[in-house]
């Protein structure tokens, strides 16, 4: 009862200072980000601001020759000695531990409907999917939603900021880089194995999570670089109609042109 105790004070403790801070990105990214007058002159801009392009493009030059000697090779090698039943498996247990920050971030942008779906898909792939290694829910009609801090400030209406090429996780943004960080340190997941003393937990199912999302892209990634008179460019645009879709959007990706173009490059967990 006395570990209970403990674990219980520490996860309030850390949910809280996790809001403080998600509070704070919030407050300083609205009063230095640049509000067009409307939503819809917001929405029609595409293209994000890049004023420290020269660095942008060391860091993803990088990335790039990261992804080309490591991380594709290990998509491929994965892609290719897992059959396609396991890695669906693995896609769909990292988005069951990832359902508390969707759920969390769907009740901070007012969509109280889509937090229920994200709340009834985690109690039924918890329970009927084996711990969410089946994706039970998605065949009651429960689609699998996306939500995260970064999109979230985009709803509440604060700008992107700049562009930033982020070392390995890749394409973000003022805003989606300080989103990323406030979700990464309110993760129940990252708590509690660090907690019990388990963090190789937490980051061995973010580097499945990884290796997974990059297995899916191998064709348009590689499309990407083969048909870009500018490959730097062609992702950076790629990554703002991606997010100002998902802005839009639901967090289902129906509904919006953007948001069935081919993905990009996106070395996070998702």
């Amino acid at each position: 009862m006395n570990f209970v105790g403990k674990m219980a004070r520490r996860l309030t403790a850390q949910r809280f200072m996790a809001l403080v801070l998600c509070g704070f990105l919030a407050a300083s990214l609205s009063a230095c980000a640049t509000r067009p007058a409307n939503s819809q002159a917001a929405m029609a801009s595409t293209e994000i601001k890049d004023p420290i392009e020269p660095v942008n493009r060391a860091v993803f030059k990088f990335n790039d020759v990261l992804d080309i000697v490591l991380i594709e090779p290990a998509a491929k090698v994965y892609k290719a000695v897992l059959p396609g039943f396991v890695r669906d498996g693995v896609r769909n247990f990292v988005r069951n531990l990832d359902s508390p920050i969707v759920v969390a971030n769907e009740l901070l942008q007012g969509n109280f409907g889509g937090a229920g779906v994200s709340t009834a898909r985690f109690v039924i792939n918890t329970t009927a999917g084996i711990g969410g290694l089946v994706d039970v829910a998605s065949a009651q009609g429960l689609t699998y939603r996306d939500a995260d801090f970064g999109q979230t400030m985009g709803k509440w209406g604060v700008g992107n900021g700049c562009y930033l090429v982020l070392p390995v996780i890749g394409p973000s943004s003022l805003r989606d880089g300080a989103g990323l960080a406030a979700d990464t340190y309110a993760s129940p997941v990252r708590i509690i194995s660090r907690n019990t003393d388990n963090d190789w937990f937490y980051y061995s199912t973010t580097v499945a999570g990884a290796i997974d999302t990059r297995s899916r892209l191998i064709k348009a990634v590689d499309d990407l670089r083969k048909n870009s008179l500018d490959y730097y460019a062609a992702v950076r645009s790629a990554y703002s109609q991606k997010r100002r879709a998902m802005i839009e959007g639901d967090g289902t990706g129906a509904g919006n042109g953007a948001a069935d173009m081919a993905d990009i490059p996106d070395y996070d967990a998702q």
